[in-house]
């Protein structure tokens, strides 16, 4: 088993609070992972820590057997939970910063995917709806050529429709040896798509494993069980 994505140890603390506590966690190559759990658990930390936007207090994290740093960086594709594109920025001009920025970005691949969606390249950030915007970002992510995808809550503010067409989007087009980390709480929506799952709670892991094992040894579907453990 090749990892693509290693945590030893992973603690990550505010003054007082601890928000993720020794985090050991271990995610091969090839693999659509769900990063589940409620708003506070710890996700986001998590995929900063994991992205180099945030620096642990303890523990290590190693991607494709590298420490998070510039080498990671540029096999590591990440769609934050928030708009970041500026309101004035066209279409055409995102898919350019992308070029420039990115060596592994697909032009070709990202044109076609905007195209299936009937946006037009000289539309700005500004005149789209909020969901539009979402399936801006997530076409440009999805066109890198990177080792591990990760993406925070990327269906989490669409309507039904629009989270349809994210979910193939995803499943049809990321690198074959390549992960998608997907981290969100709608998992209904989700859970037909993923390989593995990660159960998240006050900054621990109560559950990892093979998403089919899991429903198995549970005897209900990952969103039933997600629904139990994290009942208020």
């Amino acid at each position: 088993m090749t990892l693509i994505l290693e945590c030893r140890n992973l603690t990550k603390q505010y003054g007082q609070k601890t928000v993720l506590s020794g985090v050991n966690l271990q995610i091969p190559r090839g693999r659509i992972v769900g990063l589940l759990g409620p708003n506070g658990s710890g996700k986001t930390t998590l995929i900063k820590i994991t992205t180099g936007l945030l620096t642990p207090t303890a523990g290590e994290v190693f991607i494709d057997g590298f420490p998070v740093g510039v080498q990671t960086k540029k096999v590591v594709s990440y769609l934050p939970e928030y708009t970041y594109l500026p309101l004035a920025m066209k279409v055409k001009d995102a898919l350019h910063y992308f070029t420039d920025f990115y060596e592994d970005f697909d032009w070709e691949r990202a044109s076609m995917m905007l195209e299936h969606l009937n946006i037009d390249l000289s539309q700005s950030m500004r005149t789209m709806s909020k969901g539009t915007k979402e399936k801006v970002q997530l076409v440009l992510v999805m066109s890198r050529r990177a080792s591990l995808y990760i993406l925070d809550e990327p269906i989490g503010g669409v309507d039904p429709a629009a989270r349809d067409y994210i979910l193939r989007t995803i499943i049809t087009n990321f690198e074959p040896n390549a992960t998608v980390l997907i981290s969100t709480h709608l998992i209904a929506d989700i859970e037909q798509v993923l390989d593995d799952v990660i159960f998240l709670k006050y900054g621990r892991i109560v559950e990892a494993g093979d998403a089919e094992s899991i429903r198995l040894k549970a005897g209900k579907s990952i969103d039933a069980l997600f629904r139990e453990v994290f009942r208020c």
